[in-house]
């Protein structure tokens, strides 16, 4: 079973032009066309944290949100969101609550698919440092204390090193992936979004994705990995 992954920071659909335009999101994510997506900055920061896509954009694509938020007009929690394919069977959502100075949170899913269980998170860590580490471990004690599962974690991990500061918690339990430089969208030279997998999973290729709408839809470029999870 193979499956593409993608993290992407829509910027609440802001794009480098100053115009919110959700639709330019969708387009974006059309042209990446993965299986499980995870969003960071998907809702609004202030009042009722309301999604800056409209759920009427998603019903025509081959995506749906899964049932993370913990308000009704959010598509996500902290604004991260997961969007999956809508052939894919989930089994249980919601959102995870990390140690924060800033509004910070990761939101969580378990799906089967072709009989394997499976589970992926998305993110979007402390700017500051100050509780990156302890974010990451807080995620790390959710999966521990589950069933075990081949597992994803996708997001803006807001690390410059691929192996320093908090990205030393994953240790050498995990597959980090990082695709290439995502930020700013203009000019990327960061590389803060990453794709964070268990051994299950066999990796097949990864990348930034960077097209002409990509470079205007977000600060962020989208990144990609696709993994394979071997039978039995």
């Amino acid at each position: 079973m193979e499956l593409t992954f993608a993290s992407y920071n829509i910027h609440k659909s802001v794009g480098t032009d100053g115009k919110r335009d959700p639709e330019r999101i969708i387009a974006v994510l059309r042209e990446i066309d993965a299986d499980i997506i995870a969003l960071q900055e998907s809702d609004r920061r202030l009042g009722e944290r309301a999604s800056t896509i409209p759920r009427a954009l998603l019903d025509d694509t081959r995506w749906r949100a899964l049932p993370v938020s913990k308000r009704r007009r959010s598509l996500g929690w902290h604004g991260n969101a997961l969007l999956v394919r809508r052939d894919m069977n989930f089994v249980a959502a919601g959102p995870l609550d990390l140690p924060t100075l800033e509004p910070r949170g990761a939101v969580m899913g378990e799906l089967t698919l072709n009989g394997a269980r499976i589970r992926v998170l998305g993110t979007h860590l402390d700017l500051s440092g100050l509780r990156r580490r302890d974010q990451i471990r807080a995620m790390l004690d959710h999966c521990s204390n589950g069933n075990a599962m081949p597992t994803v974690i996708m997001g803006d991990f807001n690390q410059w090193g691929r192996l320093t500061g908090a990205m030393q918690d994953f240790a050498l339990a995990w597959q980090i992936i990082t695709p290439g430089a995502s930020y700013p969208a203009r000019r990327p030279v960061a590389q803060l979004d990453r794709i964070v997998a268990t051994p299950d999973w066999h990796y097949v290729d990864s990348g930034v994705h960077h097209s002409t709408l990509a470079v205007q839809a977000s600060d962020h470029l989208p990144v990609w990995a696709r993994l394979q999870l071997p039978k039995g």
